[in-house]
This record gives structure tokens, sequence and C-alpha cells, in this order.
């Protein structure tokens, strides 16, 4: 699936993996060589393997044999465009409504039926669950310890208590990554997306109004212990279900509607604390409680979503698949070229698939080479999420500001202004997201991320002149931590989860990866009110600061680019071995960063490892 240049053996490729190897380097410094500096490794279509002619009849027996012998001319038409994307105006026999199509969409890349947007922004609200139950438990915090006799602040505060209080906001978070996670594949299995979702919904709905009736921190722990169950299910479904209905495209910022929806989330249970903050002793209650809103959107309005095309293709329901896909497309040659075009793939994938039963699938995310690359990746920037330390923020806000001199309720407002930082900070992230690119983002903020949580901690240190000169350095270098985590981490985690596993292993890796984020954000809330404790608030803040530029190096490692790149053709971004995509960036792509970018040297931009093979034909014509 690799058509490379100048490629050789590779002596550490194992024998499963593509050889993947660079020629050799261009001189960079050579104006003349603008035009050579081409990818080292190309995601080739495999529709170009055939002749247009063979292409044809391909979709048109397709089309025959899976009951859609009414689209069999449809199909023929648009496995040509699928072809030759970029170049659709010279495929013969498209009508002009179906080329003024196929032009409008590439002229306007925000262009989508009402349903599609629709179905992202209904699965994105129910992003807002996990958001607004952290800061309800954020604000419940100074409440419910005191409630149920285990005070962690004050004279009668203990070791025990304080791990008490970490477990009981820890079990969400621990339940969604060991067990949540882990049903996703049978449930997608017997229910589909749409219905796993509304089983979550419905779980999710019941739990938050369960945990304002507990009458002691251990009911509070049992209904939070379900309530994770159904996060780590939603969690490791809804991006997947995005993902698969979005165009290739804005891929990247429709998915984001999740994390701007959790930040939303996190926003509006803000809103919550504040609203219920005056009403006494049940304040805690009704902010647990309020976090079933989102949850019952969620399940009241997903039976009006289509199926997701890909888990009806995977399932040999390929009719139905293809009335999905006209739903969530703006004309019927493209639903057919976008549904076509991923049977196609799909049928490669299977090739490459070696076990049919489900711990079968969730081994191949660890021992098929191109599953595992993908693998690294997902858990990386899942596991980098937990490193860079966002969630002390969004768990123990709080009570981090009433410790450096807020009373309670100014705590609660300044939580509420770093809730609405994370809004407005994540919107430009939907137009940088598909341009940048899921890597560079990353790279560009975790060391400011890392710069600004260090300068919060060591300003909690100052401990004379006035109130405001004492308080105002730490809520400022939280709020810029925020603005970088919401421009890069923060939106890419779960978006990048969703997109870089091939279809037949998509749910066991999206669970192992949705495993990881969880676990280690239970690992977090669970540890800090003791490490906090232990290591005063600026340990702690310094800890999670040299953990951002070890979270860096990870994604520098292991993060690759997947920006306007179709589902399937992420297959063939992962058939580079780790060894050769690292020494590429090692040793052509950094360096030429440094040159350009530090010392504003004038250097040609260096080939990529990995381009689209369309795209360059593309450019030689121009």
């Amino acid at each position: 699936m690799m058509a490379e240049k100048n490629s050789t053996d590779s002596a550490s490729a194992s024998p499963d993996e593509t050889a993947a190897t660079r020629p050799s380097q261009p001189d960079l410094t050579d104006p003349t060589d603008r035009r050579k500096s081409v990818a080292l490794n190309i995601v080739e279509n495999p529709l170009k393997r055939v002749s247009p002619e063979q292409v044809v009849r391909d979709a048109r027996i397709f089309a025959e044999s899976h009951g859609m012998p009414e689209h069999v001319d449809l199909y023929g038409r648009a496995a040509l465009v699928a072809r030759d994307p970029e170049r659709f105006q010279m495929v013969d026999g498209l009508s002009q409504q179906e080329l003024d199509a196929l032009a409008y969409e590439r002229d306007h890349k925000w262009h989508g039926p009402v349903m599609l947007w629709y179905s992202i922004a209904l699965c994105a609200i129910g992003a807002a669950t996990q958001g607004w139950d952290q800061t309800g438990s954020n604000g419940a915090n100074l409440s419910f310890p005191d409630e149920f006799g285990i005070p962690i602040q004050g004279p009668n505060a203990t070791g025990k208590n304080q791990w008490i209080v970490g477990v009981v906001n820890a079990i969400i978070f621990l339940t969604a990554g060991l067990i949540g996670a882990f049903i996703v594949d049978p449930l997608n299995h017997y229910f589909g997306r749409r219905g796993e979702i509304f089983i979550t919904a419905c779980c999710l709905t019941a739990t938050p109004i369960g945990s304002g009736f507990t009458k002691s921190w251990h009911g509070l722990f049992a209904a939070r212990f379900v309530m994770g169950i159904g996060i780590g299910a939603k969690n490791a479904t809804v991006p997947i279900y995005s993902a698969e209905m979005a165009p290739a495209r804005i891929r990247g910022a429709l998915v984001m509607f999740w994390q701007l929806w959790v930040v939303a989330g996190i926003f509006l249970g803000f809103c919550a604390n504040v609203i219920v903050k005056d009403v006494g002793r049940i304040a805690w209650r009704l902010q647990l409680g309020s976090a079933f809103i989102p949850s019952f959107i969620l399940g009241c309005g997903i039976f009006f979503c289509p199926e997701s095309p890909r888990w009806l293709m995977k399932h040999g329901q390929h009719a139905k698949g293809f009335r999905s896909m006209i739903r969530l497309r703006a004309h019927p040659i493209i639903a057919a070229r976008d549904f076509y075009y991923s049977n196609v793939i799909y049928n490669e994938e299977l090739k490459e698939a070696r076990g049919a039963g489900y711990f079968a699938r969730l081994w191949d995310c660890f021992a098929v080479p191109r599953i595992r690359r993908s693998n690294y990746g997902a858990s990386t920037v899942m596991i980098a999420q937990q490193m860079c330390g966002i969630n002390i923020i969004s768990f123990y806000s709080s009570s981090i500001f009433t410790n450096v001199g807020y009373t309670q309720t100014q705590a609660l407002y300044a939580s509420l202004g770093y809730g609405a930082i994370q809004v407005l900070a994540t919107i430009p992230t939907l137009f940088l997201i598909d341009t940048k690119g899921r890597r560079t983002l990353t790279l560009i903020t975790f060391p400011f991320m890392c710069l600004f949580l260090l300068a919060g901690g060591l300003s909690l240190l100052k401990k004379t002149g006035s109130h405001g000169s004492r308080i105002g350095p730490v809520v400022l270098f939280v709020y810029l931590f925020t603005i970088a985590y919401s421009l890069g981490e923060g939106p890419v985690a779960f978006q990048y989860s969703a997109e870089v596993f091939p279809t037949i292993q998509r749910e066991q890796g999206m669970a192992w990866a949705v495993c990881i984020n969880n676990t280690f954000a239970g690992v977090l809330s669970l540890t800090f009110p003791r490490m906090e404790a232990v290591m005063t608030a600026t340990g702690a803040f310094g800890f999670y600061a040299g953990l951002n530029l070890v979270a860096w190096f990870m994604i520098f490692c292991f993060v690759r680019e997947t920006k306007q790149l179709t589902l399937e053709e992420l297959d063939q971004v992962f058939s580079v071995p780790t060894k050769s995509f690292i020494s590429h960036e090692l040793t052509v792509w950094l360096p030429y960063f440094i040159k350009r970018h530090i010392f504003r040297q004038k250097v040609i931009k260096p080939p990529q490892i990995i381009e689209r093979a369309d795209k360059l034909d593309y450019e030689s014509m121009e």
C-alpha cells in the first residue's frame, strides 16, 4: 500500500512492516530544488492500481451485489471521482449538477447538509456531561467532605480523609478507563453506534441525579462508580461516531466539537456552581445533580440521527449504509464516492486482519505493526492530556483558589473565568486543526504550558504584599496555561485517537485509548489532595510542569500528522516504521526547524516523510 521513492530494504523493519527509507537528502539551500522536495513516502490511492475501465466495472458489481442495482451507474461515476478526486472535471459522464456539487464542495469546505451538522452537534453535547460532572465535583469539594464528616481542610483534616475525597472524585475515571471503555465493543456490536450512545445517555442521566440524593460518602462513591462506566463507554463511541460521519477535509474541526463541548460543559458546570452557591447545605447536591441535563438531551436527540455508514458497511448492511451516507453528504455523487472508497480500503484492511474475536482484535492493537504505531500515537496524546496537569485545575481549582486567599464565592467565580477561557480559547482551534495539523499544534503549545504552570506554582510562594498582588499572578498564569492547553492538547487528544485506528480495530483501539486517558485522570484525581498536602501546591505544579516536557518529547517521537487524510488513507501513514519516522524527524525536520525558525536562516523546506500521491500529481500540473 506504500509507493516509495528510491526505497531500499530496511534492516530495522520486521517482516510485517512495510519498508520505508529515505533517499539522499537534497541540498536544502538550493532554490532550484523546491519542486523536488516531495514526500519520502506516498499515500497511494488503491483505485489507481487498475485501469479506469476496471474501476467502473468493479463499482458496478459492488452496487449490484449489495442490493443497490438502481445505483450502478452512480457508483461507476463515483468510483472514477474517487480514483482521482483532485481532477474530477476530467471524469466522463458526470452531469452538470454533479460537477457543480463537487466543485462547490471543493471551494466551500464547510458545506454540508443539515443532518451532518445536527448529528455532530448532538454528539458534541454528549461530551458536556463529562465536563459538567468535573466542575460539579469541583464545587462540591468545598462542601460535601464536611457534610459527610470527612473534612480535608482545617484542624480536623486527616490524611485518611484526603484519600477518601480523592477516591470519590477519582472513581468515575477509574471505572471509565478500566470497565466502561472495554464494554464498548459488545455494546457497539449488538446495538450499533446509535444504540450504544442511547444506553450510555440513559446511564448518565440517572447517575448524576442519584448523586444528589446520597446520604453518605459510600453512596456517593457507588453512584459515581456506575457513572464512570457510562462515561467510559460514551467517550469511546461518540468520537468514533463523529469521525465516521465527517468528511475528511473538515473531520478534525467537526470531531473537535467533542472537545469544544467538554469545555462548554466545564463552563456550564461552573455556572451551575455559582447559581446555586447561596441555597445552603444542599448546594453541592444540586451541583452534582445538574450534570444530567446534557445527557438527557443526547438520549432524546440520538433517535433522529442516522447510523454510522461505516458501521453498517462493516456489518454487511451496505444498502442501508449508503442511505445513511446520503443523509450526511450534500449530493448523491459525493455520498457514493465516499462510501465506495471506504469499502475499497476496508477490504484492504481485511487482508491484514489477523483475528475476528474481541480479544484477538484487541491484541492486534499491540501485535500488528501498522496498528501498533497508531496505538503509540493515540496512547501518547491521551496520557499527555493527563501529564500536562490541566485536570488538577478542572478538578480542584476552587480548592486551590481558596487556599491562596480567595473566599469560597470568589473561588467559584475565578473557576468560572477558567471555564470561560477554555471555551473561548478552543474556538480558534476549529480552524487551525485541519490547516496547521494535530502534531504541529501540540508541539507548539506544550513548552508554553510548562512555563505557565511552573510560573503559576512559583507565584504561590508569595506570602507578602497586598491581597491582589498575592493571588493575581496565580490566576493569571493558570489562565495562560489554560489558553495554551485549549489551542493544542485539549482538542487533539480525543480527535486524534478516534481517527487513527483501522475500521476493524477501531472500537478496541479507542477503548484502549480511553482506558489510558481515564485511568490516569483517576490517578491524578486520587493523588492530588494528598500530593498538595505533602508537596505543597507549588511542588505539585512544578511536578506537572516537568511532565509537560516529557509529554512534548513523546509527541515528537510517536504522534504523526493526520490532517486532511481520509480515515482509510491513514492506514498508509502508519505503515512507515517508527524508527524511520523518528530518524527523519530528528535528522531532517528538526534541523530545518532550528535553522529556519530560531536562527532565521533562509533554507528550503525539506521533504515530508508522508504525502498524498494525488496531491503531488495535482501540484505537478500547476
